[in-house]
């Protein structure tokens, strides 16, 4: 097979490159399931043990992007090629625009910017191919580095509700963030220059 070529793809930046999910990652998303406090942040709730059946039917579910899923997983490499995270686009509203986007980076892959790096190609891809206009998300309180990460892509807290969410024994606030095409357009003018 030739080497790839990828001067003008779409799908990477600086940092990452996003791919389809294939068989392979099955062993990540598999080992993920161990950091109950990462994935308590996503999934807000502590889930049962992992199996090595319920990896193998994440991937099956999600491979090749696999229409009627109401999401498109992608897996985010860093430039070596290894696995670091995976992220979706999901709860697409045609009608109104509206999008969100749900992640985790492999707890040892954190604080590296693989995170904001993959939003910033997949909120690109949402805005100007998808012809979609607004970014919707909620974190629960105390998910810092997701806080940070969405402030530093320009999402402006719309919100919080309160005691919204139970787990690890206490009612926590759910934090509202959005990001509409133009403020988008506008960070991207700005880091221009």
């Amino acid at each position: 097979m030739k080497d790839i070529n990828y001067e003008n793809y779409f799908w990477q930046n600086e940092l990452v490159r996003l791919r389809s999910i294939e068989e392979r990652d099955w062993e990540v998303h598999h080992y993920n399931r161990f950091d109950t406090q990462g994935r308590r942040l996503v999934n807000l709730e502590v889930e049962l043990p992992p199996t090595r059946a319920e990896a193998d039917e994440f991937v099956e579910k999600f491979i090749n992007f696999k229409p009627g899923t109401g999401r498109l997983m992608f897996t985010i490499e860093n430039h070596d090629g290894e696995n670091v995270g995976a992220l979706n686009l999901n709860a697409i509203n045609e009608k109104n625009g509206t999008f969100s986007i749900g992640m985790m980076i492999d707890r040892d892959h954190r604080g590296k910017g693989y995170g904001t790096a993959a939003m910033e190609i997949l909120l690109g891809y949402a805005f100007y191919e998808r012809r979609l206009n607004k970014y919707y998300g909620h974190v629960i309180e105390g998910n810092i580095g997701s806080i940070a990460m969405l402030k530093k892509l320009g999402c402006v807290q719309e919100g919080v509700r309160r005691q919204m969410i139970y787990t690890d024994g206490k009612y926590h606030d759910e934090i509202l963030f959005g990001l509409t095409k133009d403020d988008f357009m506008e960070r991207e003018r700005k880091k221009a220059y």
